[in-house]
């Protein structure tokens, strides 16, 4: 049987999408998603889906070169990049190379890592979003790279998710915004960018198999905004997710890839598969995905035999093709338009990295006049992320940045007197060598090249206590020693892809040693150690340390007698987050809330600065003097960091989301159907209530509110005025700066449900906001635009957007729960 046939009734399939037909009733996208008012170039136009050169070549391929151009292969001359699709010499057909860059083009050679996409979305300023992106776009074609696999436009929906640094925002506006301007940046400078995951990829546990159940209208009105935001903006690729949605892996879901994506959104551009996340020929082909990544598994010799012999027809073949060539086309690789590759701006690189973590530096609690510090007082610098910058998150993330200085060493250039106390060592301590029999060089144990060296012995362990035994090691996995206590392999290999996801701070060491950590509780008396490690072609170099109880209290000890000696103390905490790997609580891992209170207790002029890539509890917080978060900063973070504590620079971010208070105060806590699934089976049964919302639907009090941020200064709100203009609502309100000094305010606007839909509706959505700096006593008015697509709910019952009409509520505030003004306005006429 061919694949001409329908394979299930029209009527079914369109459910999901909510009728494609609809698309011309559609309420129109925010300006800065849609881009309206101004023409948009070429490559970030959707661009017909056929055009005469893509065609005349397409009449040419054979079927072995068109399947060649549908799935990964080997680069011939790689760069460390993600993936490589060759291309047809003989037609002048170019190869594709395709790069991660969330926050920077990860290649092998240096690239300006930029601060993580959830601290520029903390900025709440779409036109710094495209700028980010222009730095992006430049570098990738300067480092030869064609598709960017950036950005990620998923929802924070639980603070666990692992990839929530590399994310914007918990709220669909916001990520809408953002999304749609980093995109038109990136496409700028002629680099394709990809909007991934589609969809509902919001956590790393089980994401290779996870099942996604979602309503219709939760999908449409939360996250499917920012990826339709994305399309419009003229993406160039859009990348399928790991899990499945609603019984049907995402990368065969023809209800997303083709009702969705294509009829209801009109999306010319290709369909890729995340890295190994096809699962079949047919089925995938046939939904909608046109390539597959990282190589051929799907899409090679199964998909040729499947044309050979009629199960797959090459008109499915042809379609696939026809997309990728069609958004070659629109970039100039087919007929040689493109523009030559430019050189690296490391420079102006830099000044937008730095400008992205002084914006998104977002100040949350200040007391007693903690912070801004003074210059030329002395100061404690403590932690582990004081003297070594956590520049990025690990996985697609990792940038090899330029260059990345220290906060301890910015902080040195202001300051008269800086001591430094690690708090924690990450890294361990020296096993003692009374504690090995017989002893062995473990700071320095070299392996010559061919040889396999061996340790059987005993360690002894003087009480009973947990112990973190940490191994350095060179080489890669397979040649990294083999650890074995009283039996038990310590540093497995880990499965799939996990081991390939590091970076960031704990895993490896500053001589660039690779680190892995195991933590386990060892009784007092002797355990037997074996250990295995092979030279390999050039020589080996092991280290083995540990951490323990008594070592940590060493640590805290002298935190705590340098927080005592100084005026001020920084307190440097950090999560280090790992694609592959979902956190287990919001809580600080290892003992960091022990350092913190005990030198909180020592100094109560404690700044605690967070480099975490989420929400964090905070048990701590009120023996703090203040705390700024400052996420994963990039290679400018210790400078930025410096200019905000010092009063150099105001701290400009406001939180994209909501932080809990503990692990039993969230949406999705306590609720395992929720998070992270029963039976392979995940419900979001929260509905439309997300992040925020869901907060005040069940009358939460969070730790910090969505939108929260402190300035150095202080802002006041007054007169609102709101007016319906037919498409959308216009709401001026008058900001005045009432402090001592020049600062960046983040006013909010805030929409209540209408009274006229027949549907559960949020307490209220956030429904526009602006950025502004003003000088002391500076007041100005402004008018924020409510679009009507903030304004319509998704009606499950018509499939399609339905305006709130009546009498609705408007508030402006500071934040999700510092409302400071309200006003009534009728929508709708």
């Amino acid at each position: 049987m061919t694949d001409t046939a329908p394979r299930h009734p029209r009527r079914s399939a369109l459910r999901l999408l909510g009728g494609a037909m609809a698309v011309a009733a559609a309420a129109p996208l925010p300006a800065h998603a849609a881009g309206e008012g101004r023409a948009v170039p070429a490559r970030r136009g959707r661009g017909p889906e056929q055009n005469s050169r893509v065609e005349g070549l397409l009449a040419r391929l054979t079927l072995d070169e068109k399947i060649s151009l549908l799935h990964g292969a080997t680069d011939p001359r790689p760069l460390g990049q993600a993936g490589y699709v060759p291309g047809v010499e003989r037609l002048g057909i170019p190869p594709l190379r395709l790069a991660d860059g969330p926050a920077g083009v990860r290649v092998t050679r240096h690239a300006t890592a930029l601060p993580a996409p959830v601290m520029l979305a903390s900025a709440f300023d779409p036109d710094l979003a495209r700028r980010y992106g222009r730095v992006i776009g430049r570098e990738g074609r300067a480092l030869g790279q064609d598709v960017l696999l950036s950005p990620m436009v998923n929802l924070i929906r639980t603070p666990y998710a692992g990839r929530n640094f590399e994310t914007f925002s918990e709220d669909p506006l916001l990520t809408a915004h953002l999304v749609a301007a980093e995109i038109e940046g990136i496409q700028d400078e002629g680099l394709i960018a990809t909007v991934k995951h589609f969809a509902l990829n919001n956590q790393e546990r089980d994401r290779m198999s996870v099942d996604v159940r979602v309503d219709e209208r939760t999908l449409h009105e939360t996250e499917l905004r920012g990826f339709e935001a994305a399309v419009a903006a003229g993406a160039g690729a859009v990348m399928g997710a790991y899990n499945k949605v609603d019984g049907t892996y995402a990368c065969e879901n023809e209800a997303l890839l083709t009702g969705v994506l294509r009829e209801r959104w009109g999306f010319t551009g290709f369909v890729m598969t995340d890295w190994s996340a096809a699962h079949s020929t047919r089925e995938a082909l046939l939904a909608g995905c046109d390539l597959e990544m990282p190589d051929g598994t799907h899409f090679g010799a199964p998909l040729v035999s499947a044309v050979r012999d009629g199960s797959v027809s090459e008109a499915h073949v042809d379609r696939a093709v026809r997309r990728v060539l069609g958004v070659m086309d629109r970039f100039g690789l087919l007929d040689g338009t493109v523009p030559d590759r430019p050189a690296r701006d490391a420079a102006a690189g830099a000044a937008v990295a730095r400008e992205v973590a002084e914006a998104g530096a977002t100040l949350l609690r200040n007391t007693d006049g903690t912070l801004p510090l003074t210059a030329g007082g002395s100061v404690a610098v403590i932690g582990p992320t004081g003297a070594r910058p956590l520049v990025s998150g690990g996985g697609s993330a990792h940038v090899v940045p330029d260059h990345a200085d220290s906060p301890l060493d910015a902080i040195r250039r202001r300051a008269a007197r800086v001591t430094h106390a690690l708090g924690e060592d990450v890294f361990g301590k020296p096993l003692p060598a009374s504690a090995l029999e017989p002893a062995f060089a473990t700071e320095a144990q070299h392996v010559e090249p061919g040889r396999t060296w061996r340790y059987d012995g005993t360690l002894t362990v003087d009480v009973t206590e947990t112990w973190t035994l940490v191994l350095h090691h060179s080489g890669t996995p397979p040649l990294r020693p083999r650890v074995l206590l009283d039996g038990e392999d310590l540093f497995p290999v880990r499965p799939g892809w996990d081991e390939y996801f590091t970076g960031g701070l704990l895993t490896h060491a500053d001589d660039g040693l690779s680190v892995r950590r195991r933590t386990l509780t060892l009784t007092r008396g002797g355990h037997r150690l074996a250990v295995t490690a092979r030279g390999g072609d050039t020589g080996g170099l092991f280290r083995l340390r540990r951490i323990t109880e008594g070592t940590r209290a060493q640590d805290v000890a002298e935190a705590v007698r340098a927080a005592r000696a100084a005026r001020d103390v920084v307190l440097f905490a950090y999560e280090d987050a790992i694609e592959g790997q979902d956190r287990a609580t919001v809580a600080l891992p290892g003992n960091q809330e022990r350092l913190i209170e005990a030198v909180t207790a020592a100094n109560p002029r404690t700044t605690v600065v967070l480099n975490t890539s989420s929400a964090t509890a905070m048990p701590w917080l009120e023996r703090t003097g203040a705390v700024l978060q400052m996420y994963y900063a990039g290679q400018e973070g210790a400078a930025a960091t410096a200019a905000v504590l010092y009063g150099e620079r105001d701290p400009g971010g406001r939180l994209t989301q909501t932080f809990p208070a503990d692990d039993d105060h969230h949406p999705v806590a306590g609720d395992p159907r929720r998070y992270p699934g029963v039976d392979g089976t995940e419900h979001y049964t929260e509905g439309v209530h997300i992040g925020h919302r869901w907060y005040d639907a069940e009358d939460v009090r969070p730790l910090f509110p969505f939108g929260h941020g402190l300035s150095y200064t202080s802002f006041a709100y007054r007169d609102p005025d709101a007016r319906w203009t037919g498409d959308g609502l216009d709401v001026a309100f008058t900001v005045r700066n009432t402090g001592p000094r020049e600062g960046t305010d983040v006013p909010q606007v805030y929409a209540g449900p209408a009274p006229d839909l027949p549907l559960d509706q949020p307490v209220r959505v956030l429904a526009g906001y602006r950025r502004l700096t003003l000088r002391a006593g500076e007041e100005r008015r402004v008018t924020v635009r409510v679009e009507r697509r903030t304004l319509s709910s998704w009606d499950p019952q018509l499939h399609d957007w339905v305006l709130g009409t009546g009498p609705r509520t408007l508030w402006i505030g500071a934040s999700s729960r510092d409302l400071r003004l309200r006003t009534r306005v009728r929508v709708g006429g």
